[in-house]
């Protein structure tokens, strides 16, 4: 048995971009950057370490993230890791992280909204003309909740 799974807290670098497969499957894609401060030893000075994924998100989340999801927006994510290897212009060896995402949790609010604001005016939004709340699908599970 084998075992691949990445946790990471970052910021995303650019906004999602959300695309379809020929299937109608939503796939959405951004870069995620991660910091860490670290020592200098010959200056002994701190600087900080960016190290950046590339994360590819499939079906409801991925619809979830390109809707709420904006440059630099602080995000958690879960997922498998896989090196990308290929060899640019320049014939120099290249490589990105990717991340296959299984799990997607937004972090803090959004542009001056407080935590969830933006994912609970649209479930206001989907309620009825008459006042009554829509129907609420039974099939919800932990991972299709915006927050």
């Amino acid at each position: 048995m084998s075992f691949n799974k990445i946790i990471l807290v970052g910021n995303l670098g650019r906004d999602p971009e959300l695309r379809y497969t020929p299937q109608g499957t939503p796939v959405c894609s951004f870069s995620l950057a991660t910091n860490e401060k670290r020592k200098d030893k010959s200056t002994g000075e701190n600087t900080d370490l960016t190290t950046w994924f590339r994360v590819t998100l499939w079906g409801r989340q991925a619809e979830t993230a390109s809707q709420y999801l904006t440059r630099g927006r602080p995000v958690y994510i879960e997922g498998r890791l896989r090196v990308e290897e290929w060899t640019d212009r320049d014939v120099k060896p290249r490589h990105t992280l990717e991340v296959h995402a299984t799990d997607m949790q937004f972090i803090g609010g959004g542009r001056g909204e407080e935590g969830g604001a933006a994912p609970a005016r649209a479930a206001a939004a989907a309620r009825s003309d008459s006042g009554e709340p829509a129907a609420e699908p039974t099939d919800l599970g932990d991972d299709d909740v915006p927050f």
